[in-house]
C-alpha cells in the first residue's frame, strides 16, 4: 500500500475497473463462509449510533450500503424499519434477499444510480473504504444526493494512516479522523459524532473509526 506521506498515483478506467472486478471475485468465491464469519459480529452499537440521530418520524427509510448477506438489512426490518440493501456482490445480493426479505440493488459501488432525496438514513458499515480515495467525492456526493434533507449517513471503516491499495484481493483506503472528516466536509456532511471500535479497549486496539453525519436541512 501507498505511504501516508506520498499522495496515490491517479488510477485510470482500467485500473479501477480491475480493482471493482478482483474485490468483487474476492467476496463472490468466499460469499458462506463470510456470512458464516460475520453472522454473530455486534454492531447494535453502530446501528444505536444511525438511528438515534434521525429525526424524522419512524419507520425509517434505511440504505444499507454494502449489505453483504444481509445481517443488518434483517436488523433495521425487525426493529420496524424499511431497509433497502445494495452491493456490488451477485451473491450478497442473493443471499441478503433470500435472508431479510427485503429488496436489494446489485450496484458498482464506483457507478451508483440512485434515487434523490429518498433515504432517511445511509448504514455504510465497513464498506467506503473499499472505494479509492480520488473516487470517494462523488460516491460520497451521490449518498449525499440520496438523503433526504436533515437525513443521517453512518459510517465505519478500518482506520489508518491515508495509505491505500491492495490487502490480498481486496482493494482498501485507510483514513485518519482529520482526513475523513475532510472528505464528508466537503461533500457537504456535518459530523454529529464519532467513535472508535471495539469499545472499551485502548486506542491501539481499537482498528475502526466510526462516525456519523448529517445532511442539513429538513
Amino acid at each position: 500500500m501507498n505511504p501516508s506521506d506520498e499522495a496515490p498515483p491517479a488510477l485510470d478506467a482500467g485500473d479501477l475497473e480491475q480493482i471493482t472486478t478482483t474485490t468483487l471475485r474476492h467476496y463472490a468465491t468466499s460469499a458462506e463462509a463470510f456470512r458464516d464469519g460475520t453472522r454473530d459480529h455486534d454492531v447494535s452499537q453502530n446501528v444505536d449510533a444511525l438511528l438515534r440521530h434521525i429525526e424524522a418520524p419512524p419507520p425509517f427509510t434505511i440504505l444499507d450500503f454494502g449489505c453483504g448477506p444481509g445481517r443488518d438489512l434483517k436488523t433495521f426490518r425487525a426493529l420496524g424499519h424499511q431497509p433497502i440493501g445494495l452491493d456490488g456482490c451477485p451473491r450478497f445480493v442473493e443471499m441478503a434477499r433470500c435472508d431479510s426479505g427485503c429488496e436489494v440493488w446489485q450496484q458498482d459501488f464506483l457507478q451508483l444510480d440512485l434515487p434523490a432525496e429518498r433515504f432517511d438514513g445511509v448504514f455504510a458499515n465497513a464498506s467506503l473504504f473499499h472505494i479509492p480515495a480520488q473516487e470517494l467525492p462523488q460516491v460520497l456526493g451521490k449518498l449525499y444526493a440520496a438523503l433526504k434533507p436533515g437525513g443521517v449517513l453512518f459510517s465505519s471503516n478500518p482506520r489508518g494512516h491515508n495509505e491505500e491499495g491492495w490487502n490480498g484481493n481486496r482493494y482498501g483506503s485507510y483514513h485518519d479522523l482529520d482526513a475523513w472528516r475532510r472528505y464528508l466536509g466537503a461533500a457537504g456532511f456535518v459530523e454529529l459524532e464519532h467513535y472508535y471500535r471495539p469499545a472499551g479497549l485502548p486506542r491501539a486496539q481499537q482498528p475502526w473509526l466510526a462516525s456519523v453525519w448529517r445532511k442539513p436541512g429538513g
